[in-house]
């Protein structure tokens, strides 16, 4: 079973009773149940169910642009008023876009519910130009702080709510600890982050962490960023960055420069949401796995969550980092899907029952 971290009664037995699934054993599929493989092997193994996109391209006050693709149910049985819809905020990992089968599965899970979509893609990503030389990181929020103002003020009045994955759960974390009560979401669910990045990026250096997953990541952060070579280079040595040979040495040659941190430390102490998780102040559940490279289990900060009445976490010993496979052919939902699906579901329809506390 899973271990259940949560300081305020009550959330816990919200969860007890409107996402079970928190509190049932996890089976991982037999023949994969390691952490390593599970990870490189969902991609290839889950389905990728059919999703129409509608995008939107919305200005940013520096001049950018950030693309988002919206899932918007009209077809929806149970919220046919479009106005009243809930709205499910994605934020995908390091380099996801909307095109990612886990995006994809959680779409499908919205679906069935009846609500409605928006994936934030981040800068320079998703196909879109790059218009002013800058892409994202896990540390600064000004680009989700503008999704989310921007989502809020075309459907005030539906209910609203973020899920994260990975980078996308650590860049959401560290808006939700600098935000507290402000914000116009209801609740958050955080998938596989990575809690403290100088471990993160210590456990993916290990020989046999850095060859299955490491340099792979790097090269997929060069390419990301390669199709804008001509206006990145402007202001970065992108010969230099395109030498990086671990993410480590991506984000101190082009990251962390990015972004005016004195030092890559720097950096990756902003970027830790550990550091912030005593600040959250809206119910936010998180979904570790304890044998994820990357995020170690060691590093999850299970005694800071117990401080904190609106954070729940769900660890699992075995998922990997963002794999959760379950059943002998593991195609379609995935442990993590149930999660999501139970705890938004929870939320949009039974949220007043922990909203008091």
């Amino acid at each position: 079973k899973p271990q259940l971290v949560a300081s305020n009664d009550r959330f816990c037995r919200f969860l007890e009773e409107y996402c079970p699934v928190v509190t049932e054993t996890y089976y991982p599929t037999i023949w994969c149940w390691e952490g390593r493989v599970q990870t490189l092997l969902r991609p290839f193994i889950t389905s990728r169910p059919q999703v129409q996109y509608r995008n939107e391209l919305i200005k940013t006050a520096d001049g950018g642009q950030i693309s988002l693709d919206w899932f918007d149910n009209n077809d929806s049985l149970y919220y046919p008023d479009a106005s009243t819809r809930p709205t499910v905020l994605l934020l995908p990992g390091l380099t996801g876009t909307s095109k990612e089968s886990y995006i994809l599965h959680m779409i499908h899970q919205s679906e069935t519910l009846g609500y409605r979509c928006v994936v934030f893609n981040n800068r320079g990503i998703a196909g879109e130009d790059l218009l002013t030389p800058r892409t994202y990181c896990a540390a600064n929020t000004e680009d989700l702080e503008a999704v989310i103002h921007h989502v809020n003020s075309l459907h005030p009045s539906a209910p609203f709510m973020a899920a994260g994955v990975s980078m996308g759960g650590m860049l959401l974390l560290n808006y939700l600890g600098k935000t507290g009560r402000d914000t116009p979401l209801m609740a958050a669910a955080i998938f596989s982050a990575g809690w403290n990045v100088f471990e993160s990026v210590e456990s993916l250096e290990k020989p046999l962490n850095w060859l299955l997953f490491n340099y792979y990541l790097t090269t997929c952060l060069q390419s990301s960023i390669s199709r804008h070579r001509q206006m990145l280079e402007k202001l970065f040595d992108m010969d230099l960055v395109m030498k990086a040979r671990t993410v480590r040495e991506f984000d101190k040659q082009f990251t962390s420069v990015m972004f005016g941190y004195r030092t890559i430390d720097d950096y990756y102490e902003d970027a830790s949401p550990c550091r912030k998780l005593k600040s959250v102040g809206i119910p936010v559940l998180c979904l570790n796995s304890v044998d994820d490279v990357f995020s170690p289990g060691h590093a999850i900060p299970v005694e800071t969550a117990k401080q904190n009445a609106n954070v729940a976490l769900v660890l699992t010993s075995c998922g990997g980092h963002i794999g959760f496979l379950e059943g002998i052919w593991p195609r379609k939902c995935t442990y993590m899907d149930r999660v999501f699906k139970q705890f938004v579901q929870a939320i949009f329809e039974h949220g007043n029952k922990i909203f008091s506390m």
